[in-house]
């Protein structure tokens, strides 16, 4: 049974789809969640808006430097960090603007690289878990979406270098790696497809929180796939 009482944990991209089945999660195991929140409507919805183990760090943007340092500046006794926050957009090579490029790689890369960072900064000397959500293209080339793969293969990379710079210390670093996921949005993206084959957000949640918690005693340095059957 996961355990995360008397734990604090940082979740990014809380408010979406994977990132709220995440929050459910550690908040089910005992965890006080921390979760950053870019604009307000994204709280529509959200079910932990008021909860007591959920705390809400409103108005912060995960690509600025000095929201990220505030955000995790802010936590107490942090045990995990998870890093869901990120963007999706496909399209021939030829027709991607430095401008998609450049928003891609904040999006994805950058917000990892900063909320890695912190994580680090805050679990020094103690004990932690970090885990980062990469993607299936990284892994399995996927026509049109050579800038969102690099992107995401930047989050994998930083994975991968971050666990071996910290493998001698209690703080293990992994990362997921999701194709796709059955959310609302992919349903209505996708109307036609076989929606049974892609993993819930809740089942996906399930492996972010082992790799998250006490109870991962021997996994570190892994880009672990969660498919289901895609």
């Amino acid at each position: 049974m996961l355990d995360f009482s008397d734990r604090h944990a940082v979740v990014t991209g809380g408010t979406g789809a994977l990132g709220r089945a995440v929050v459910g999660r550690l908040v089910e195991a005992g965890a006080t969640v921390h979760v950053p929140v870019y604009a307000a409507e994204e709280l529509e919805g959200f079910p932990y808006r008021n909860h007591d183990a959920v705390q809400l760090h409103e108005g912060l943007d995960l690509r600025v430097e000095a929201d990220v340092s505030r955000l995790f500046g802010a936590t107490t006794s942090l045990y995990a960090s998870i890093h869901v926050a990120g963007g999706f957009a496909m399209g021939p090579l030829a027709s991607t603007s430095l401008d998609d490029w450049d928003d891609l790689m904040r999006m994805n890369a950058t917000t990892c690289f900063l909320s890695c960072r912190e994580a680090v900064k805050v679990m020094a000397g103690g004990e932690g878990r970090i885990v980062n959500v990469a993607a299936r293209p990284v892994l399995v080339p996927t026509g049109q979406m050579a800038a969102y793969a690099a992107s995401k293969a930047a989050v994998a990379a930083l994975t991968l270098s971050l666990a071996e710079e910290l493998s001698g210390s209690s703080i293990w670093v992994n990362a997921i790696v999701p194709s796709i996921i059955d959310t609302p949005a992919n349903r209505a993206a996708m109307p036609d497809a076989d929606h049974s084959d892609w993993p819930t957000p809740k089942q996906i949640a399930e492996t972010i929180a082992f790799l998250a918690s006490p109870q991962n005693a021997v996994t570190r340095g892994a880009l672990v796939p969660v498919y289901g059957n895609t």
